[in-house]
């Protein structure tokens, strides 16, 4: 399995609870040991969520008993897990490892202020008998305190270390026993210096560095906990004899019919079949205004109804929803595996022997140098505290878990996490044009000359065909529509029936011609009575919203485009020229888009693929990192790397600025990583740092690289910009492919 690779959606896989995942070594001792399975194809750990993504092989023997065998496996090596639904992240709000932490807090904290009241007493001059028995109390608050809120690390290293392996929480728990151990031995010898209030203090200010390392770590992934909480956990049923059934939204099948009522959110994806309402997708789409919808829209799960209560026919599942599919992508993009996650799983893994090793070199420099064994165990303490390698581990994740849920706040949803990194290395973009630059659907750029019955009869015509450009007609003439008899349409022709006792047709010139008294010039579909005289429409294309100021923005920031499309030369350049793009390859199957990206990557060029078609989707997959509109096809958006949810093609050169800052992020997480290494641990070696100074420093670059990557949520430097919609007509040309078929999407891709 390739190290990059992420887990693509299966209908087998399932997905387990590990809480026990803390660092890159956890989550490369998970992999190997799954991946070492012959029954098992693919296996993710994330870090973040702290769950194993487990794809059986092909022609592996029972589900049942291979999660068993995973499960067996994931106790061998320390990890403990359970089954759980990758869909259902209601369990991120129960958070109970916060809880606990917070009672260790509460523990740890009460037990060092009283221990400090008593070391105070020592430290004042308190000798002799008093000292020790000051001593003695303070042993019998420390070692409770310390076995009780220093579990966390002690279960952790104590895991580890069973299975032969290394964790950052070995070195943590044994720099607490170490100085809790000598501290009682100093007690039974009756000697001076003990260390329980620093044991205790130290216990303390680890436990809130790793709270504060989990609520940051549970703000990041808000964006998918977000999703979480729009899932309707019920639904209502319209029965059979109409009564109202309230049933779990689990048991909802395509074909039922639900009453979804005013203030309730959607429960899953729907077609609505009585009633309209004004529907809020802020949090579904980013779509900032209210969209009023009505019978045959379709409605995804998580968009809020708003002012009247509609019926709608289930289209999919819960478990195929549009927001189960929206986290599903989430989590996905965490697993992917770009270089700068491999190089920090790496480092993570041989930090910690080395780690051990230099505490060892301490201790015994010092013991040769002072002679002091205390004073020598009290500096190797300070150095196997101060080296933990927790920044270094959250250098990556932390930051694309938060580029994701930025990503999913403006509308863009990643479905590989190494997609940040090749979106960033992009220097050009190669974009589809019918449906990705422009609308999939043509408008009337005019009307011809028409007499009243004319344009009734077209009207009518029109009124009765699902034709992008039947649409347009119908809904630019206002003329009275009278039913037509006899009406019948042709695919890949048109529609024609008979209205007043004269047949009509509105379709194709070519074949409208033959009932018209002669062809008519003008491009576009064609309208004639029999024998009469025949009328063109012309056809304009428009610009999809945002297109001008997208491809300028990415034109700034040394990302030129060029189009690669199907349609016919004239449309294309047309295109090119108003969008000021570098090029256009026009009439091009899906192998040239292909033998053109490739040109391009022999050059080393990384494309930026943007486009939504079936005849894209090759493109896409080939392209260095691709992406498409959420009205693409659904091959499109399966090949695509991100997908945006909005009509504004704004949303490129966004998902470009977030990758860039993404990348920036992170290479500032390794220097921070790498700047408190290289200053704090000469300052251990040399003496110069105490335990608790140690937990602090360790619990503050923790909470430093977290911070940097939270960075990512402001919005003041990433928004798309407020432009207004651009739009362009062009007329389509006689004997271009727009004028010689009426094809369903209205023109060719």
């Amino acid at each position: 399995m390739p190290a990059a690779a992420a887990i693509s959606p299966h209908p087998e896989a399932f997905t387990l609870s590990a809480p026990t995942i803390r660092c890159g070594g956890c989550v490369a001792a998970i992999e190997k040991a799954l991946g070492a399975r012959a029954d098992v194809a693919q296996v993710r750990a994330n870090l973040t969520l702290r769950r194993i993504t487990v794809v059986p092989a092909p022609g592996s023997e029972g589900l049942r008993r291979l999660r068993d065998g995973v499960l067996a496996d994931l106790d061998r090596i320390g990890h403990p897990a359970t089954p759980i639904d990758a869909a259902d992240l209601s369990v991120e709000d129960r958070d109970e490892i916060a809880q606990a932490l917070l009672r260790a807090m509460a523990v740890a904290g009460f037990g060092a202020m009283n221990v400090m009241l008593l070391s105070v007493a020592v430290w004042s001059g308190a000798g002799g008998a008093t000292r020790n028995s000051f001593h003695l109390m303070s042993a019998v608050i420390a070692v409770p305190v310390v076995a009780y809120a220093g579990r966390f690390f002690f279960g952790s290293a104590l895991r580890a270390l069973r299975r032969g392996r290394m964790n950052m929480d070995v070195p943590i728990a044994l720099a607490i026993a170490l100085a809790t151990g000598l501290s009682l031995i100093e007690t039974a010898r009756g000697g001076e210096d003990v260390f329980f209030d620093a044991a205790v203090t130290l216990t303390f200010f680890l436990l809130i560095g790793r709270y504060l390392d989990h609520r940051m770590r549970a703000r990041a992934r808000s964006a998918m906990t977000g999703l979480a909480r729009l899932a309707v956990r019920r639904a209502v049923r319209i029965g059979d004899a109409g009564d109202l059934q309230d049933i779990p939204v689990e048991t909802v099948a395509p074909g039922m019919v639900l009453r979804i009522a005013a203030g309730e959110r959607i429960p899953v994806d729907v077609r609505i079949i009585s009633g309209a309402t004004d529907l809020d997708r802020a949090l579904v789409t980013g779509e900032s205004t209210p969209v009023a919808v009505g019978v045959g829209a379709e409605v995804e799960a998580g968009a809020m109804n708003l002012t009247g209560p509609v019926d709608a026919r289930v289209l999919r599942p819960v478990s195929a929803s549009f927001l189960a599919r929206m986290m599903a992508m989430l989590a996905t993009a965490e697993e992917g595996r770009g270089r700068y996650v491999r190089v920090a799983d790496r480092a993570a893994r041989l930090y910690a022997p080395l780690i051990h090793l230099l505490a060892l070199m301490t201790f015994v420099g010092w013991m040769a140098a002072t002679g002091d064994w205390q004073r020598a165990a009290f500096v190797a303490i300070s150095v196997l505290i101060v080296t933990c390698p927790c920044a270094l581990a959250l250098a990556v994740p932390t930051a694309h878990v938060v580029a994701a849920g930025r990503l999913m706040a403006e509308g863009i949803v990643m479905k590989d996490g190494s997609a940040l990194e090749r979106l960033a290395d992009a220097d050009r973009v190669a974009w589809d044009k019918t449906g990705t630059l422009t609308t999939a659907r043509p408008c009337l750029r005019s009307l011809p000359r028409m007499n009243p019955a004319q344009a009734a009869a077209a009207a009518a015509l029109a009124a009765r065909s699902a034709h992008p450009a039947a649409r347009c007609i119908a809904a630019r003439l206002a003329a009275p529509v009278t039913p037509p008899a006899d009406i019948a349409e042709h695919p890949g022709f048109g529609i024609e029936g008979v209205i007043g006792g004269r047949r009509a047709r509105l379709g194709r010139a070519s074949w409208v011609a033959g009932i018209a008294a002669g062809p008519s010039p003008g491009s576009g579909p064609a309208f004639a009575f029999e024998g009469g005289v025949m009328l063109r429409f012309a056809l304009e294309e428009t610009l999809r919203p945002g297109a001008v100021d997208a491809v300028d923005a990415l034109a700034r920031m040394k990302l030129r485009g060029e189009i690669l499309s199907g349609d016919a030369a004239p449309a294309v350049a047309r295109i090119e020229a108003r969008l000021d793009l570098d090029g256009a390859g026009s009439g091009m199957s899906p192998a040239d888009k292909i033998a053109r990206l490739e040109a391009l990557r022999e050059r080393g060029i990384r494309v930026l693929m943007v486009g939504d078609g079936l005849n894209d989707t090759a493109a896409l997959a080939t392209a260095h990192v691709s992406m498409s509109p959420a009205s693409a096809s659904e091959a499109g958006r399966a090949a695509a790397d991100l997908v945006f949810l909005r009509d504004d093609l704004r949303a490129v050169p966004m998902a470009v600025g977030i990758a860039r800052r993404t990348g920036r992020i992170v290479r500032q997480n390794f220097a921070l990583a790498l700047a408190y290494n290289c200053i704090a641990v000469p300052l251990a070696v040399a003496g110069l740092v105490t335990p608790l100074i140690a937990a602090l420093a360790m619990s503050a670059s923790s909470v430093a690289v977290v911070a940097n990557s939270l960075r990512l949520n402001r919005r003041a430097e990433t928004a798309l910009p407020a432009a207004p919609t651009a739009s362009i007509a062009l007329a389509t040309t006689p004997g271009s492919a727009a004028a010689r078929d009426v094809s369903p999407r209205g023109v060719p891709t």
